[in-house]
């Protein structure tokens, strides 16, 4: 059915509140990428199956805490359940949606102490959170455009169409002071408004959902749990800059988020809510869903338009800026994924609401996925400004098996490593700078004792060496050169010297290459020489992995005690650095040795060890 004006919108959400209202209770099943890893859809379909009256059983995004998951919460109660399995539903029907009881048993635990939570809310992981980007999310079926109106969806939208002018609109997102949430921080209202005040009468507007830092899944969730969110966002992007075109640019890698876009246009479209005269007003707008082929690179802005025109996706110089001559030489704006997700919240409740959340200079909320080594990981929203340490210690529940926390990882392959004695950096734009990271898209990995930061600089190195386009030297040089220079390192054939031309590469690298890949791509690098030092001469001069992680500075040994000579090893070692009588324990020749494992793999009596 048509939705052709504001009464009708409200009319909609109104009538959608109802027929959720009927259901008496409600069951949302997390369908987010690892809980349907884990046997969710199974256990979705087993609620449908043990069907009770006046109770809905539907699915969701995902609930945010994947380190519990596959989770189920029971509505209105805020009863959460954690490591749901199929088998589980038929105790949960009976006890919680029959009876009215709690299932102890499956409810979340702290491991340190053995509480209980039950609700959601009352648990640590959640308790701590603010949600506005991620506020749909988990709480709604994502496939379902009503239930996206009765929480009050498009009316954002409604009120950029029909009570603001462009103008005024460029003027609220300009006066909460948000910032983008794909890395630079740049503020959203500023480029609206050049694209606003931009000659030409066609212009774009493109939502960047190319994300492809390891270990960063915010935008993928956003998509997965609340896609109308980010259209409604887009829509009122265009609104603002004068668009009649859009373009969600998604990497092909992400099918689940894919076909959840798609839908939800195809939902749009058919409610009114995209197309001509949107809501019976003059403006008009529709979208295009582009897969892109997963380059890294496209997650930079000139990189990404290329890519839609049909081009190897590679940066080009700029000024001119998008805003002025972008998509196909149009003027364009490009935000990303949880940016455009937080539009319509500001619209609906006004720049005001949004400053009192964050920082003067960063206000609002940033979504973070924390991995690592760490209790709780899952993805997160908190306010600008929270410290390390509370998302650590206090969300994340600290580091797993007792050891010490040693650096976070923030911003993927263009963030930096920060240590133990940065632990109260506030997780804000300016104050990561200073630190020499950035908030980037929001990765943030927990690393413990046991990580050798070198070899975390080397990974990073090896993964953007690997994306870069190749288009300019600093970049397409700079990063070989200083892979190879880390790849001595970790193999203990590097000098000094070394270390300094490393060092100066980077800063090079970072000055002059042309894109923000090549610019940030030293960013690990520089870090962990700055805080970190220490691991790379140990490396160089000592011949040593503090961290005991470098394999170049371990041996096979055997362990005579174990070993029974049979002399399999002897026999599978290509460089014939085993000896020893048969029945007798044999020996390596450290010398000889090529540390390939082949010895380790062929022992029956696990007596050689890497050590």
């Amino acid at each position: 059915m048509m939705i052709g004006s504001r009464d009708e919108l409200k009319a909609h959400a109104e009538r959608f509140r109802r027929e959720m209202a009927a259901e008496k209770k409600r069951v949302l099943v997390c369908t987010g990428p690892g809980c349907l890893a884990n046997g969710a859809e199974k256990i979705l379909q087993e609620f449908q199956r043990h069907a009770v009256n006046a109770v809905g059983a539907t699915r969701t995004g995902c609930h945010g805490f994947c380190e519990v998951g596959p989770l189920v919460r029971i509505e209105p109660d805020d009863v959460v359940y954690v490591h749901v399995k199929p088998e589980d539903v038929a105790e949960i029907v009976e006890t919680t949606l029959v009876r009215g009881e709690v299932v102890e048993r499956l409810v979340y635990r702290d491991a340190d102490t053995g509480a209980a939570y039950p609700k959601e809310s009352e648990i640590p992981f959640y308790a701590s959170q603010t949600k506005v980007a991620l506020s749909n999310c988990g709480a709604i079926n994502p496939d379902d455009i009503g239930e996206y109106i009765a929480r009050d969806g498009y009316q954002a939208l409604a009120r950029a169409a029909l009570d603001l002018s462009p103008d005024e609109v460029v003027q609220e997102v300009l006066a909460s002071g948000l910032r983008g949430r794909g890395g630079g921080g740049f503020p959203t209202g500023r480029k609206w408004m050049f694209a606003r005040q931009a000659k030409g009468e066609q212009k774009y507007v493109v939502c960047n959902a190319d994300e492809g830092d390891p270990g960063a899944f915010m935008d993928r969730c956003i998509m997965e749990g609340d896609p109308h969110s980010v259209l409604e966002g887009l829509a009122i992007a265009a609104r603002a800059i004068g668009a009649d075109r859009g373009y969600i640019y998604v990497r092909a890698e992400y099918p689940i988020a894919v076909a959840r876009m798609k839908n939800a246009a195809r939902q749009a479209r058919t409610r009114g809510l995209l197309g001509a005269n949107i809501l019976g007003s003059d403006f008009s707008f529709d979208v295009t869903i582009k897969e892109g082929a997963g380059a890294f690179v496209c997650g930079e802005e000139t990189a990404l338009l290329a890519s839609i025109e049909g081009k190897r996706g590679m940066p080009r110089p700029r000024p001119p800026f998008p805003a002025n001559e972008g998509l196909f030489g149009k003027p364009t704006i490009i935000n990303n994924v949880e940016t455009l997700a937080t539009v319509p919240q500001i619209l609906r409740r006004g720049a005001a609401w949004f400053r009192t959340i964050g920082t003067e200079t960063s206000p609002g909320t940033k979504t973070f996925a924390v991995t690592g080594q760490v209790a709780n990981t899952g993805l997160v929203e908190v306010p600008m400004g929270t410290t390390l340490r509370d998302v650590v210690f206090g969300i994340g529940g600290g580091v797993i098996g007792g050891k010490k926390f040693k650096a976070a990882q923030i911003g993927g392959p263009s963030g930096g490593c920060l240590p133990e004695q940065l632990l109260d950096t506030p997780l804000d734009y300016d104050s990561l700078k200073k630190a020499g990271a950035m908030v980037g898209s929001g990765g943030l990995v927990i690393l413990d004792e046991g990580t050798c930061m070198v070899e975390v600089a080397r990974f990073f190195m090896h993964f953007t060496q690997t994306e870069s386009c190749g288009k300019c030297v600093p970049c397409r040089e700079g990063t070989k050169r200083m892979l190879q220079i880390l790849e001595k390192i970790v193999a203990g054939r590097a000098t000094l010297d070394d270390l300094d031309i490393l060092e100066q590469i980077a800063w090079v690298v970072k000055e002059s290459s042309l894109c923000a890949l090549g610019k940030t791509a030293p960013n690990p690098v520089l870090t962990t020489l700055k805080y970190f030092r220490d691991e790379y001469r140990a490396h160089i001069v000592d011949k040593k992995c503090l961290a005991g992680v470098c394999s170049a500075f371990k041996s096979y040994v055997i362990h005579p005690e174990l070993c029974k000579g049979c002399g399999k090893c002897r026999k599978a070692c290509p460089s014939e650095a085993i000896a020893g009588e048969i029945r007798h324990p044999h020996m390596i020749d450290a010398a000889k040795c090529a540390k390939c494992g082949a010895c380790a793999e062929a022992c029956a009596f696990g007596a050689i060890s890497l050590e």
